[in-house]
């Protein structure tokens, strides 16, 4: 019998922990579908929090945030657009339909070094619930 092979993800390193959870600084980015459209922040702690995730190119082709200076600098980030990025995103009750994205707040990561830090943005012009779906 032959195994498949199991995939490796990276860790996470985050330089401070999200807002509100305090003590969870180490994450995985889980594919949370089979197009890779979708991802779990999941937290390594046990029952730590898990946030469903996006890869914001993927849905809205024009966001392209200034990212704060210091970010990049926290993450060893020589060029800003080596950066990847990944927005959370909040589904209400109301169901997938009116899911929603932080555009305000991305995750960036430095993909040589696996560090990460959530950004938040000056810029009002990204909101902080923008629709999935239009």
């Amino acid at each position: 019998m032959t195994l498949a092979p199991v995939a490796t993800l990276p860790l996470l390193g985050l330089t401070e922990p999200l807002a509100g959870f305090p003590g969870h600084r180490d994450y995985v980015l889980v594919t949370a579908d089979g197009d890779g459209r979708l991802f779990w922040l999941q937290s390594m702690a046990h029952e730590g929090p898990r946030f469903l995730a996006i890869d914001p190119a993927l849905y809205f082709p024009d966001y392209a945030p200034a990212l704060p200076p210091a970010v990049c600098a926290d993450l060893g980030l020589d060029d800003a657009a080596a950066a990847r990025l990944y927005c959370l995103v909040t589904v209400p009750p109301e169901g997938p339909a009116a899911a929603t994205a932080n555009l305000r707040a991305p995750l960036v990561v430095n993909p040589l070094t696996w560090r990460a830090a959530q950004a938040v943005l000056c810029d009002a012009s990204h909101p902080i619930r923008r629709p999935l779906r239009r």
